[in-house]
């Protein structure tokens, strides 16, 4: 069974319009809520030096 409720759910925290999400494959579905393989949290000095490269002017 397709858990619907929790998907609409985490399609609305992740600012997916329902229109949106009813047009959405499964592959695409997964593609948006499965973290790549191998990826974990960002580190500190990651998150320093793209701020470093990427200044968002503010």
């Amino acid at each position: 069974m397709t858990p619907w409720a929790e998907m609409l759910r985490t399609a609305a925290a992740l600012g997916i319009a329902p229109e949106a999400f009813w047009r959405l494959s499964l592959r695409e579905w997964r593609m948006l809520v499965q973290a790549p393989a191998g990826a974990g949290p960002l580190e500190r000095t990651t998150l320093e030096r793209m701020m470093e490269d990427w200044p968002d002017g503010g």
